[in-house]
């Protein structure tokens, strides 16, 4: 999936300026695609050229900073369909933390891995936390089949998180394994 396609759909929801696109990206795409706001604009600019989306000058002539509202046309409608019915694989993990793990079981050095999985650990809880509270927010009736799409998109996540979470934990208590089996060694 390309960027493209993200903004294409959040368009496809809502018009929006440029500023609100970003700002939608940062409270509820972003937690799944990731981009900064300049990836942002600059694909809004190859959109545009495109003709997948236009610029409409709200209610005031146009001028230097005038917002201008973003809206997706027929022929990005048509090229998120066309993309809705691609058949792509999934994408496999890149997890740094994995490499990490896999490295001090391979050299030993154990130090400074318990402060990095504790990192990710209250990383994943405060991400899970901010998925529930959406979840409550926004998903406590789900009155059309619509919304039960959207809410999947947020199941994905939260099993996601719970599960990165549970891995963290379980890391730790390894970690805790492999440091008493030390001690005990190292007292005999």
């Amino acid at each position: 999936m390309s960027l493209r396609f993200a903004i294409l759909t959040s368009l496809s929801e809502r018009a929006s300026s440029g500023i609100e696109l970003t700002r939608r990206f940062d409270r509820s795409i972003g937690y799944f695609w990731s981009a900064t706001h300049q990836q942002i604009y600059r694909e809004i600019g190859q959109l545009t050229a495109e003709g997948l989306v236009v610029a409409n000058n709200r209610t005031q002539p146009v001028g230097r900073g005038t917002p201008r509202e973003l809206s997706i046309t027929s022929r990005g409608i048509e090229a998120l369909g066309d993309w809705l019915a691609e058949i792509d694989e999934p994408t496999a993990p890149r997890e740094a933390i994995m490499i990490r793990v896999r490295a001090a079981a391979a050299t030993g050095e154990l130090a400074g891995l318990r402060p990095v999985i504790e990192h990710h650990l209250a990383v994943h809880e405060a991400t899970l936390a901010a998925y529930q509270e959406i979840e409550r927010r926004d998903f406590e009736v789900l009155p059309d089949l619509r919304l039960r799409l959207g809410h999947l998109v947020l199941r994905g996540g939260l099993l996601l998180e719970q599960a990165w979470a549970e891995w963290c934990r379980e890391a730790l208590s390894v970690l805790d394994a492999i440091e008493d089996s030390a001690s005990t060694s190292s007292s005999h």
